[in-house]
């Protein structure tokens, strides 16, 4: 285990069980993002082709929305 790594478990045995379940979840979910990204990206070439193409699709039919504009749509919320 690196140092980080075992000074966040450190910090986290000391947090109550509440909070070392919450961190273990999202630690867990995060890894498991990870890997599924890895899994995606290994993928042959055509299925990362074929979303980019979906994505060009839905700019060109207008389905999508500048970021910015994403992002302060859902700050309002």
């Amino acid at each position: 285990m690196s140092n980080l790594l075992d000074e966040a478990y450190a910090a986290a045995k000391e947090l109550p069980q509440e909070a070392q379940e919450a961190i273990g979840a999202v630690l867990l979910a995060e890894m498991d993002a990870h890997r599924r990204w890895d899994d995606l990206l290994a993928q042959p070439s055509n299925v990362i082709e074929r979303m980019a193409d979906q994505a060009l699709d839905h700019l060109r039919q207008g389905r999508t929305v500048p970021l910015d504009e994403f992002l302060a749509a859902t700050e309002k919320d």
